[in-house]
């Protein structure tokens, strides 16, 4: 037998090594090998029957999950076999997402429709390096083609909620859950949601039914709980003008998190409460907020030594959308707002300071 290659001698001191500094991914083979198709050239034969490597039990997965975070892992992923077979994978990926810390995020709320803004906030988002955008709910109403939105948020990875409309949408409600207590404010909300929910497809309307509620992230050291209206009710209204301190302390302290991240009133804001903690409405992409300017807003937030809150503007095509909505039929109301950054319906959920700044 001929000399050993260089590489396969047994020697100790010449053996190649590398120091372990940290844990930066963890993949979990949630279900083993089992799958629901058996691919001739699968690389770990992988198929439907009798697999030879069993699935994790859900309990096992979250061992991991948590002894990752406290290696520092920064990424975790779900293989198998076909992960989503396993019944607790939509759990266990919300509790790893609840684990995943970033230094930097976008975050917006209200699409309404609005596939033209969402295009470029997405675009606008991207180049300010954020390292994950998420949506606080309502892909519907107010807006033309509701189906133009879906793939934006698929094809840029967008990490969704539900809001109201979604809930409304995805179970087959006969309103929107809005909230309105106003006829006025009721009658276009009606107009809204039927052409949304007819021009919405089962596919998509399914889709919306599989997001959470609420989810939670780390931002440095800040813990983040993002929700559509309140913690506590999908459609409640948290305006500057109307919610005190002490309830937004107690949102805080009810869900042991520091930072508290809503939409849902198309009006931004940010409120960093006296002894810590914050609260910021990101505002909405679907339309105005009654400013008489016609760019919509989406907020950026960083770690740093403390939360940063950027709100940042959007300019977009608001013309072409103005016409599209003309087009579709839907009420000469919504166009006007669109071209002229003026809210012309949903005014008299208002309250007083912020229906003040506006022009009706």
């Amino acid at each position: 037998m001929g000399p050993s290659l260089p590489l396969l001698r047994s020697e100790p001191s010449r053996i190649p090594a590398a120091p372990c500094v940290r844990l930066s991914a963890l993949w979990i083979q949630i279900t083993g090998t089992w799958c629901n198709l058996e691919c001739t050239h699968c690389l770990n034969a992988s198929g439907p029957k009798d697999p030879w490597l069993r699935p994790l039990d859900a309990e096992t997965a979250r061992r991991a999950i948590r002894e990752a975070e406290a290696l520092g892992v920064k990424e975790i992923y779900f293989t198998g076999g076909e992960p989503f077979l396993h019944p607790a994978i939509l759990t266990l990926l919300g509790e790893a997402l609840e684990r995943t810390e970033y230094r930097r995020i976008a975050v917006f709320g209200g699409v309404y429709n609005n596939s033209l803004a969402l295009e470029a906030m997405l675009e606008d988002a991207r180049r300010r390096d954020v390292e994950a955008v998420f949506c606080l709910g309502d892909m519907g109403g107010f807006g033309p083609h509701p189906d133009r939105v879906f793939p934006l948020l698929r094809e840029h990875r967008v990490l969704a909620i539900q809001g109201n409309y979604d809930e409304s949408l995805a179970s087959g409600r006969a309103d929107c859950g809005c909230g309105y207590t106003d006829p006025r404010d009721n009658h276009f909300a009606r107009i809204s949601y039927e052409y949304t929910f007819t021009r919405t497809s089962s596919v998509n309307r399914a889709w919306l039914g599989t997001l959470p509620r609420h989810r939670r992230v780390r931002l440095g050291e800040h813990g983040v709980l993002m929700c559509h209206g309140s913690p506590r009710v999908i459609n409640e209204f948290l305006w500057e003008s109307t919610t005190p301190n002490g309830l937004l302390r107690r949102f805080l302290q009810g869900e042991a998190t520091d930072v508290l991240l809503c939409t849902h009133t198309g009006i931004k804001w940010h409120r960093a409460l006296p002894g810590g903690g914050h609260a910021v409405n990101v505002g909405v992409i679907g339309r105005p907020e009654n400013d008489g300017s016609t760019n919509v807003w989406y907020a950026v937030l960083s770690t740093g030594p403390d939360l940063d809150v950027e709100f940042v503007p959007v300019h977009y095509e608001h013309e072409t959308l103005a016409r599209q909505i003309e087009r579709e039929g839907l009420p000469a109301e919504f166009a006007e707002t669109i071209r002229t950054g003026w809210w012309t319906t949903c005014l008299e959920n208002l309250p007083a300071k912020e229906r003040i700044r506006g022009k009706f």
